[in-house]
């Protein structure tokens, strides 16, 4: 484990140390054990990060579009020299195995870097309107920054790279659950040499940091990713001062499996990409729809691809699943797996309690539900876990239906062996994503979702224009 300055916090371009005293472990998912003792923030080390951003807004803001080229490019040049480091802490404090830390976890930050490149590149700050009015994007301010413990260096790339590209300033609270990679990343900005007072970092828990933050009246907006209960109190709290809210919140993304579709690869894939990050990820899709006709067929495809999915150690290379994050994730997990067996679904594979021979450890089996109605709690509950629920459907507007029936919509997803269903069904579904025979999103694509899932957009030139005012300037003609 590299050492960090787990007991400073940055601001102003310096580690500092907290304005107060308190303190908080941060834990080995595999172990159980600490592994660090991280200085928690409160709102006077806000207040100071603020007054810090406020101040470097007053230059940096007034940077040219190529000087922030020059900034972030040197920033990727640094992570990509530090990227194994990375790869190691989010591995110790998240759980994720390494192989999905190295080529998934710690990948984003590059390809969310080189995504915020290529937007900027593209973009014109000041245009003309069809009348010869200046139109001018210009940087919001302050922006107070909060990103969950699931995938932290990817959502910390979202928010910060854009928030740079843009010329803001900024004060970032990570996960407590998982500080580590933004310790880490604050060294890397530092590196870079970001301005002091561009990137600070305060580390605490949303009750008070992440509050403080929310409703502080010199920071302009607050780019929020984490639950939607959460989310709906950052938006509460930032209504006091009008500011910006952006949130990406939870989903309960569907697959919708057409009789087309190639169904043993489909069942294997959804369920590779449910169960992957230990299914902590908001876009996983937990809900398989299947049709009636090919139901039982699924339902014994599920059992017979049980085994190819296995729970092991994260120190191991391989594409086995590791441990949910923590314990209190853990018992959620738990309580919706036994949820679901006393609503009657018919367990598949997995259940509830620890895998046999992981009795040290926040391991969760690898769950799948048939017989599932969309009206079960397993079914309308987002479970952060790698629980998959499989239902039927009748027909193709009833497939839309269920889809659609739920308070959610991050994604959505459709296997088809006809592409022009797919992308009819596409077109029906109430979600801000929907990928279609194992394609992905692209970075620098519009990320976010509609409903509880929350408002606003991430990634390329939608993510720099979240964190850009509007201005209109009207000139005389003869000017």
């Amino acid at each position: 484990m590299i050492e960090l300055q787990t007991d400073k916090f940055y601001i102003n371009g310096h580690w500092v140390n907290p304005a107060g005293s308190k303190k908080a472990a941060v834990i080995n998912p595999a172990t159980e054990a600490p592994i660090a003792d991280i200085a928690m923030g409160s709102t006077e080390d806000v207040n100071i990060a603020v007054d810090a951003a406020k101040k470097a807004f007053e230059s940096f803001s007034q940077t040219t579009k190529e000087e922030r080229l020059a900034l972030l490019t040197r920033i990727r040049e640094v992570y990509a020299r530090r990227y194994d480091e990375m790869s190691e802490v989010i591995r110790d404090e998240l759980g994720a195995p390494i192989s999905l830390c190295h080529d998934a976890q710690s990948a984003v930050g590059l390809l969310h870097m080189d995504a915020t490149l290529a937007a900027l590149k593209l973009m014109d700050f000041e245009t003309s309107n069809h009348v010869g009015d200046t139109i001018r994007r210009e940087p919001i301010g302050v922006c107070g920054l909060i990103t969950p413990w699931n995938w932290p260096i990817n959502q910390i790339a979202l928010k910060v790279f854009p928030a740079i590209a843009a010329g803001c300033t900024m004060v970032l609270k990570p996960s407590e659950v998982t500080p580590l990679n933004a310790l880490l990343m604050a060294e890397i900005l530092d590196e870079a040499g970001v301005p002091a007072g561009v990137f600070n970092l305060v580390n605490g828990d949303g009750a008070e940091v992440g509050s403080a933050i929310s409703k502080h009246p010199d920071i302009s907006m607050v780019s929020f990713t984490g639950s939607t209960r959460a989310g709906v109190l950052v938006s509460q709290d930032a209504a006091t001062t009008v500011k910006r809210v952006t949130l990406e919140l939870g989903g309960k993304s569907p697959n919708i499996i057409l009789p087309s579709a190639d169904l043993k690869a489909a069942i294997h894939e959804n369920m590779a990409h449910c169960f992957s990050n230990s299914g902590q990820s908001c876009n996983a899709p937990t809900r398989m729809l299947v049709s009636a006709e090919q139901y039982d067929e699924a339902l014994q495809t599920v059992k017979e691809l049980s085994s190819k999915f296995e729970v092991g150690s994260p120190l191991l290379k391989g594409e086995h699943i590791g441990p949910v994050v923590s314990d209190v994730q853990f018992g959620r997990v738990q309580t919706l797996i036994k949820a679901g067996i006393e609503e009657g679904a018919t367990l598949l594979m997995g259940g509830a309690d620890r895998p046999e021979g992981f009795e040290t450890g926040y391991y969760v089996k690898p769950t799948v539900f048939g017989n599932v109605t969309n009206e079960m709690r397993i079914a309308q509950e987002e479970v952060f876990g790698p629980v998959l629920v499989v239902i039927p459907y009748k027909d193709e507007d009833e497939a839309v239906r269920i889809a659609n029936d739920t308070p959610y919509g991050l994604a959505a997803y459709v296997q088809s062996g006809d592409l022009e269903t797919a992308h009819n069904i596409s077109k029906k579904l109430r979600a801000g994503m929907v990928r279609i025979n194992g394609t992905d999103i692209a970075e620098g694509s519009p990320f976010g979702g509609y409903k509880l899932s929350g408002n606003g957009r991430e990634g390329g030139v939608y993510g720099i224009e979240d964190f850009s005012e509007m201005k209109v300037i009207s000139m005389p003609k003869s000017y």
